[in-house]
């Protein structure tokens, strides 16, 4: 079983930067294929971004260019800088882990499926 815990939400105006944190624990498996996925009431959930175990990452164009995602297996600490927010960045961002063996290529399709397997309780992210 794998734990996730955001940290990093808030409020902030458009066109400024926040960078969500999310500490791991449990399976070690989860560092093959984590990332991060957004939910807004009335729509349908958005895989971001995800990373794979060899650091190669996804991202959702919508957040291209815009958002970074990152991580420090040492520490098993994901992290997403999000720049140059926009109003329609606004959501839940939820962290989320596959806590077993996928290749890359499946990881970064789960991610854009929304169909990690794991997530976080999420945290709110506001762009007025």
């Amino acid at each position: 079983h794998v734990q996730l815990v955001e940290s990093g939400g808030g409020e902030v105006q458009a066109g400024g930067s926040l960078r969500l944190v999310c500490s791991a624990s449990g399976s070690t498996s989860s560092a093959y294929c984590m990332g991060w996925f957004r939910q807004t009431p009335g729509k349908e959930r958005e895989g971001v971004a995800a990373i794979y175990s060899d650091d190669m990452t996804y991202y959702a164009d919508s957040v291209k260019g815009r958002f970074t995602i990152s991580q420090d297996s040492a520490k098993n600490t994901l992290y997403l800088q999000m720049n140059s927010l926009k109003a329609e960045d606004t959501a839940v961002y939820f962290c989320a882990a596959v806590n077993y063996f996928v290749d890359r290529d499946s990881c970064f399709w789960k991610a854009r499926g929304v169909d990690f397997g794991h997530r976080g309780q999420g945290t709110q992210v506001t762009v007025s």
